[in-house]
């Protein structure tokens, strides 16, 4: 069976998500920005449905030493809520830097851009699905998923 994976980078108005499969490579996707909660919880469902996701790979915010951050309890709360209504596999990876670097990545590409457009990109959860991406890429290499194609004995 075929395994698709949803990336989630957690936030309380945004929630950032990426899709990748046993290829191994991640993706963002449209960002669930609605403003009620239910609402993203919706968004997300629909993409579970549409991309036949198997397993969902959520950013976990871990201290620099691999301590529990101070977000840990908000985002263990969200990952019950995932599982109790989506009976899914939920991976938890460390989110590190990875908006920083979704960010600086997006940043590097679009030199020049003003306060707007930056507010635009911020508000569309572009930065966010960015910032899943890097979460579900780390997840998808640590796995081994894509690996194959690299290999020598083949």
């Amino acid at each position: 069976m075929a395994r698709n994976f949803l990336g989630i980078d957690h936030g309380d108005r945004r929630i950032g998500l990426s899709y990748g499969d046993e290829l191994g490579i991640a993706v963002p996707i449209a960002a669930a920005v609605e403003p009620m909660e239910l609402d993203r919880l919706e968004h997300i469902a629909a993409e579970i449905k549409r991309r036949r996701i198997t397993d969902i790979v959520v950013g976990y915010p871990l201290n620099m030493d691999g301590t529990a951050g101070p977000r840990t309890e908000v985002v263990d709360a969200f990952i019950v809520e995932l599982e109790k209504r989506f009976a899914l596999p939920v991976h938890r990876t460390d989110e590190g830097l990875s908006s920083v670097e979704a960010d600086e990545s997006f940043s590097s590409k679009k030199k020049g851009r003003n306060i707007r457009e930056r507010r635009q990109h911020r508000a569309t959860g572009e930065q966010d699905s960015r910032a899943a991406a890097v979460i579900l890429q780390d997840f998808l290499n640590a796995q081994g998923f894509g690996m194959d194609f690299a290999r020598e004995d083949f």
